[in-house]
């Protein structure tokens, strides 16, 4: 792991955290979600300039997260053994090119380019921003790094905030092209911040040489990589995803690839000298486990909400792309505000059991919507998802961290928002099924039944956990 040592060390013995790390950490965490809000209001307006039904832009939010889900893991292990400097540059200057191919493109099929370019490019960022949050504890002696914590939970949710409001604000001024161009900005801004702020790798701190019984070898780069494992890794997700992304039998021989690559890829991990991902700590690492499975379902509820409502906010409400990201203000300034306040606390279990009712509590309300309900409804929905937009996150996020092998933060951060991404493919599934060619009343009713199932799976997740009541420490560290 890169040693964080840029920051001096003044008046004290004990060095607090180099909060000149913290522009570039956080500007980069946000690059993925701030494209993630802003499509939300633009994929009306695409779909009408391009003449795509709401079928077809699906595939703009799909992109994007096919592309993130196989990267941030794959990126989130280049990282635990180079370092996050390196690798930050080069994802987030590819950020750039992807906002720029996203402003000229001509048809929807290279829109979609465009978004895997963005997925693969917002890779690095929030890996990178745990790693650096686990190398500042490991010098400074303090292994409390709640306030970064929050800090990086905030920044989404003030994004989050900022991203539909400032893509209906662009789409007013310039078109829907404005928020592909956004990211050109952006990446410039993140390069310098990495060039000036991030610490350079250290070469001692990345092994060559591994020791096995007693005989000492010299590592390849691609044994400390683990090409074959990351190959059938990508094989296994994205046969997977392709499927969770239009449901139906007749594509059952890519869930019968996804099953094949997946027992290939547990047979290589469990031999490799240096996994890629290691199966055996995963495997019996219960409690990081459930985290995972309750990001999945999370995700479904609150990608399914985000993109699925402010969809029908447009084209079943009446709403212009403006007004309906004005309509999602209030969950996100209500979750930045929750965010704040939790993240005082160490508890877990009573932020994730907050957060499922929350979701089940919109879900019920959004059931009563249709297309003559008052405005102040709409709103009420969108302030009732604050509750766990705020305390969700920030409570997975801190999971990880505690729970996580110390030597694998950036690639168990990875895999966190992998799982998390599985969601959103199987929210992106959900809507596109829901709602067919138009977003109407009916398909709002049906793609909220399937978020509030969803929702009752996640309380379930939480009420059965019991590692959820162990105190930090002993390798399994989640704050209960």
């Amino acid at each position: 792991m890169t040693d964080a040592k840029a920051g001096p060390e003044v008046g004290t013995d004990q060095p607090g955290f180099d909060r000149r790390l913290l522009p570039p950490m956080l500007l980069g965490s946000v690059l993925n979600p701030i494209n993630s809000t802003i499509i939300a209001v633009a994929l009306v307006p695409i779909g009408r300039a391009l003449g795509a039904p709401a079928s077809q832009t699906a595939w703009l939010v799909s992109a994007l997260y096919l592309a993130t889900s196989l990267g941030q893991p794959v990126v989130g292990r280049l990282i635990d053994v180079f370092g996050p400097r390196r690798l930050f540059l080069l994802s987030t200057g590819l950020v750039g090119v992807a906002g720029v191919v996203g402003a000229l493109a001509p048809d929807l099929g290279v829109l979609i380019g465009a978004r895997v370019l963005l997925g693969f490019g917002t890779c690095a960022g929030y890996p990178a921003a745990m790693a650096l949050v686990r190398s500042e504890a490991e010098r400074t002696g303090r292994d409390s790094p709640g306030g970064v914590l929050t800090a990086l939970a905030v920044a989404n949710q003030t994004i989050a905030v900022v991203g539909p409001l400032l893509g209906g604000l662009l789409i007013a001024v310039g078109g829907w092209r404005t928020t592909f161009a956004l990211n050109v900005p952006l990446a410039v801004a993140a390069v310098l911040l990495g060039l000036l702020r991030l610490p350079k790798a250290d070469p001692e701190a990345v092994p060559t040489e591994r020791t096995t019984g007693g005989t000492t070898r010299r590592e390849s780069l691609a044994a400390r990589l683990d090409l074959p494992g990351m190959g059938l890794f990508a094989a296994m997700l994205v046969s997977l995803l392709l499927f969770l992304m239009n449901l139906h039998l007749r594509d059952w021989y890519l869930l019968a690839l996804a099953a094949a690559a997946g027992a290939a890829f547990t047979i290589r991990e469990l031999r490799a000298a240096t996994p890629f991902i290691d199966l055996r700590v995963l495997g019996g690492n219960t409690p990081l486990l459930a985290t995972y499975g309750r990001a999945l379902v999370a995700y479904v509820v609150a990608y399914s909400f985000l993109y699925g409502f402010t969809q029908w906010t447009e084209e079943g409400f009446g709403l212009t792309p403006f007004h309906a990201g004005l309509a999602q203000i209030p969950m996100f300034l209500l979750a930045i505000g929750v965010s704040i306040v939790s993240g005082r606390s160490t508890s877990v279990r009573g932020k994730l059991l907050l957060g499922a009712a929350g979701q089940i509590v919109a879900c019920l309300v959004i059931l009563t919507l249709g297309g003559d309900s008052p405005l102040w409804m709409l709103l009420l929905v969108a302030l009732i998802f604050g509750v766990p937009q705020g305390l969700n996150n920030l409570a997975l996020q801190n999971s990880v961290y505690f729970q996580a092998d110390p030597e694998r933060t950036a690639s168990s951060a990875g895999l966190l928002r992998t799982f998390a991404y599985i969601g959103s493919m199987v929210a992106s599934s959900a809507t596109a099924a829901s709602f067919g060619q138009h977003a109407d009343t009916g398909g709002l009713h049906r793609l909220a039944w399937v978020m509030l199932g969803a929702g009752v799976l996640y309380l379930l997740l939480t009420l059965f956990d019991r590692t959820l009541g162990r105190a930090a420490g002993h390798g399994t560290r989640a704050s209960a």
